[in-house]
Parts: C-alpha cells; structure tokens; sequence
C-alpha cells in the first residue's frame, strides 16, 4: 500500500496544517467552529458542516426533513442519525414522515 504524501499549507487565519488530500479544511478552524453545547456539538465535522451548509441549525429545522433528505447531504453519514434522533426526542421532535 502506497503511501500519500503530506503538504504543508497555511489557512487564511494563518494556521498551518499538513494533508494529504485536495481538502481545504484546516483543522485548527474546524477546531474552533465546533460548538460547545447543543446538537450539533455531539456530531463530527463533516456531518455538522452538512447541517450548516444547508441551513440546518436548529433542531425545529432539522425536524423539516426526512432521515433519508439528510442522509444524502455531504458528510453526512448513518452514524450521525442516532445522534439526531436522540436530540430530537429529547425536545419532543421527530423526522418528517
């Protein structure tokens, strides 16, 4: 197995960070993005940037769809639902049916 090769690269904000892939991300920035409290605290990045990047910031809008809509969102993976579930149960919501 080959082995990728890591660049160094620096974010707007000045962090340096190496990757191995074409992701913009840096990970000091996701770092601190990451809420400290709420629903979207308990996802991993990918999967909250999935939410963000739809508009998805509460739980009333997350209630708005169904589990199969943000499955197919980018990032957005089946390990993130029993988390949104919960949440959402817990504030006596539910998926779209």
């Amino acid at each position: 197995m080959a082995t990728t090769e890591k660049s160094l690269r620096t974010c707007k904000k000045g962090h340096q960070y190496y990757k191995s892939t074409d992701c913009p991300t840096c990970p000091t920035c996701e770092q601190e993005k990451k809420p400290e409290s709420g629903f979207l605290s308990q996802l991993s990045a990918p999967a909250r940037r999935a939410l963000e990047h739809n508009g998805i910031t509460t739980l009333e809008q997350l209630s708005q769809y169904r589990e199969a809509d943000i499955l197919k969102f980018h990032g957005m993976g089946p390990g993130s639902m029993p988390k949104l579930r919960a949440a959402l149960e817990a504030n006596g919501l539910s998926f779209k049916q």
